[in-house]
């Protein structure tokens, strides 16, 4: 099973997005895919058909550990795949764990007792949508987690803030998740007319060799309509080239999955 965090601390990269059509296009491949909505904005739970102002429950109770995860979970009908959904209740987590033990954590413990509680669903991905800060949540998420995968914009500014997150991502590895890597950087909102995105996509490949995945995300009109319909683009419209790009790169995560496990194995 992989527990992949989605992550990047710069806003409008297409994180959420990436999120709920990684897993329903993983979902489309015949994984078993659970989404964790750790965003206070809980626009991945909104994109998955689910509704914010009628949660009971929600991640937020994971944290503070009110709730189990199993507790929390619900399906999206429209998705294909499970979700911990999350609304504005979240940005209060932060500061009722800020004097706990081990708050970094919480949700790597939530998760383990999911997969450990008798008669629980196995799980082929776990999801982490992480909101655009290097907080305690994302610091959560990454304790959590085997891998990252960063969507990111090819623009200047991106370069920057990717720095900042590699190295948050070396001191969480060094301090609370040995195992932790990149599994890869994700180009989105790509348009190959545009020369500054060919040269920074060049720079990345230059840095990260095959740490970039080679699915592009481009622009696209059925990928920013979806949400509003609460739906996937997959389901939405399963033609668009937002839709065929996910399929792509969730045939390219799960290969790499199982090569790891080849390797692991082999």
């Amino acid at each position: 099973m992989k527990i992949l965090a989605i992550t990047n601390q710069k806003g409008g990269v297409g994180k959420t997005t990436t999120s709920v059509n990684l897993a329903a296009s993983l979902a489309n491949l015949g994984k078993a895919v659970l989404l964790i909505d750790l965003d206070p904005q809980g626009n991945a739970s909104t994109g998955s058909g689910i509704d914010k102002a009628f949660l009971k429950h929600s991640i937020y109770h994971v944290l503070i550990g009110d709730k189990s995860l199993q507790e929390v979970i619900v399906s999206s009908a429209k998705g294909g795949f499970d979700v911990a959904p999350a609304n504005r209740d979240l940005a209060g987590a932060e500061v009722e764990l800020v004097n706990e033990l081990a708050r970094e954590n919480r949700l790597k413990v939530a998760i383990a007792k999911l997969l450990n509680s008798e008669g629980a669903k196995t799980y082929d991905f776990i999801l982490l949508d992480c909101p655009p800060a290097l907080n305690l949540v994302t610091v959560n998420a990454l304790t959590a987690s085997n891998a990252v995968l960063i969507p990111m914009q090819c623009e200047y500014y991106a370069l920057e803030g990717l720095s900042d997150l590699v190295n948050t991502i070396k001191k969480v590895r060094a301090r609370l998740n040995p195992t932790l890597e990149i599994e890869g950087l994700l180009r989105t909102l790509f348009d190959n007319r545009n020369m500054l995105a060919q040269q920074v996509s060049a720079q990345l490949i230059s840095h990260f060799g095959d740490k970039v995945y080679k699915t592009i995300i481009p622009r696209n009109i059925r990928l920013a309509e979806a949400p509003s319909y609460g739906m996937p683009v997959l389901t939405y419209d399963k033609n668009s080239k937002g839709a065929q790009a996910y399929l792509e790169l969730a045939k390219e995560v799960s290969e790499k999955d199982i090569n790891r496990k080849e390797k692991k194995h082999g």
